[in-house]
């Protein structure tokens, strides 16, 4: 053989076997986010350890999952009717919204709905209590003002979605900030308490607020009857149940968040943190020269840059790359086909392992149902609501998956939830307004 062509099957084969040393160590570092059916079965049992602790008033305390009662004992059944204002805080965005109860033309049950966001400022976010709320009633007023309802004093549903020790459908102590909340002055006081003040330090509207409730919610029954309890899951593994699941990256992003030690399992699964946790893999994978030439751009090395719907956007590409290389490329980096797979891999490990970690904390909440309600089944709708279920292209079926695997014998229905916060909170209201109706009648 001419040597010149020998020299060039050389180099090939020498490239081939780099190529294939490089996908194996990439594959070696990614196998971390990998969670065996095991081990999710055995995050699945610690939920329901948690939940069970955060039930009995002998562990509640030490519960990291704190089962929080709600005082929501009834569900809507259809009679209720009316116009009800909702109030959604959850983030960074704050939503109002009209929610309009009565029949349609069939004289079935009808709810419509109109709503506005408004950003929450940094400084009301990190201020005092008095000016985040005082910020919350501009808001509400804005509203009113645009939809003409300043002159009527409408019924008023308030989602909270943050730790809350509730001691009536209307009353919540605030335990903890989280989500990047810091305003002083809440802590330790009635939420409720704190909107009807600022309310009434506007003056130019009036507001009955009837009912506060959370977005993590399920249904439990005792020998008292039933009620819905807010979980606060997403402070599961306080106590230690995640600490072998928790990779480096993981503790880096609890390290740097504003809450550390806090939300551990929120901080696995929430989109919230999604995509740092991508940017710090990646930033491994430079070290390791195994991405980019080992040369990352300045902005990648920027905490934050890599936002969670840079997530959705990778693994939504059609296989031509050519969705990876653009959002590559707005970092500043020229990546080869290569690269942009490594990418790809990376966010569906992320990812992967955030919807199949979910998954296995929901099963646990399944399974307890069933059996505190000794059934050998169970048939269970379940409402989802959050942008990395409604916007990413896999994590949806990958969580069902999951669950479904993880609770035989049961029968569940997955409803994306539409402006469900908000609407629940209002058809709460509807209930509160009843039941008051009811007591005052009697």
């Amino acid at each position: 053989m001419d040597p010149r062509m020998m020299e060039k099957k050389m180099k090939v084969l020498g490239r081939r076997n780099s190529v294939v040393e490089r996908v194996v160590m990439v594959e070696q570092i990614l196998s971390e986010f990998l969670l065996k059916k095991e081990d999710l079965k055995e995050v699945m049992r610690r939920m329901q350890h948690e939940m069970d602790r955060g039930l009995r008033v002998e562990t509640h305390d030490e519960a990291s999952v704190k089962m929080l009662p709600t005082y929501v004992r009834s569900t809507p059944e259809g009679s209720e009717v009316g116009d009800f204002l909702a109030l959604d805080l959850g983030g960074t965005n704050f939503r109002v919204m009209l929610v309009k109860v009565g029949e349609d033309e069939e004289g079935g049950w009808k709810v419509e709905t109109k709503h506005q966001m408004y950003s929450i400022p940094e400084d009301a976010m990190t201020g005092t209590a008095e000016m985040l709320f005082d910020y919350i009633a501009e808001c509400i007023s804005d509203f009113l003002t645009k939809h003409n309802l300043k002159h009527k004093k409408l019924p008023l549903g308030f989602t909270f979605s943050f730790p809350v020790r509730h001691e009536d459908l209307d009353k919540g102590i605030l335990l903890n900030w989280t989500k990047g909340f810091k305003a002083s002055g809440a802590e330790g006081n009635n939420v409720v308490g704190l909107l009807r003040d600022a309310i009434k330090r506007r003056g130019d509207f009036e507001m009955d607020v009837v009912a506060m409730e959370m977005r993590t919610v399920e249904l439990v029954e005792g020998e008292e009857g039933r009620m819905c309890v807010n979980t606060e899951w997403g402070a599961f593994g306080a106590n230690g149940e995640l600490e072998e699941f928790r990779l480096e990256y993981d503790r880096v992003v609890d390290e740097m968040s504003i809450n550390p030690g806090q939300q551990l399992y929120e901080k696995l699964i929430s989109g919230k943190y999604m995509g740092e946790l991508v940017r710090l893999v990646l930033l491994k994978l430079v070290n390791e020269e195994l991405l980019f030439n080992g040369e990352a751009s300045d902005l990648l090395k920027t905490r934050g840059s890599f936002e969670t719907r840079f997530v959705s956007q990778v693994e939504s590409d059609s296989g031509d790359r050519k969705q990876i290389y653009n959002i590559l490329t707005t970092f500043g980096l020229l990546p080869s086909e290569m690269d942009c797979d490594i990418v790809r891999l990376t966010c569906e490990s992320v990812s992967t392992r955030a919807a199949h970690m979910c998954g296995a904390g929901l099963a646990g909440v399944i399974n307890l149902m069933k059996e505190r309600r000794n059934q050998e089944s169970l048939k269970i709708t379940v409402g989802v609501d959050g942008s990395v279920y409604k916007l990413h292209p896999c994590f949806k079926d990958r969580f069902h998956k999951i669950v479904r695997e993880l609770t035989p014998h049961c029968d569940i229905t997955f409803i994306q939830s539409e402006e469900g916060s908000g609407r629940g909170a209002a058809l709460i209201s509807a209930v509160a307004c009843k039941m008051a109706g009811c007591m005052l009648a009697e």
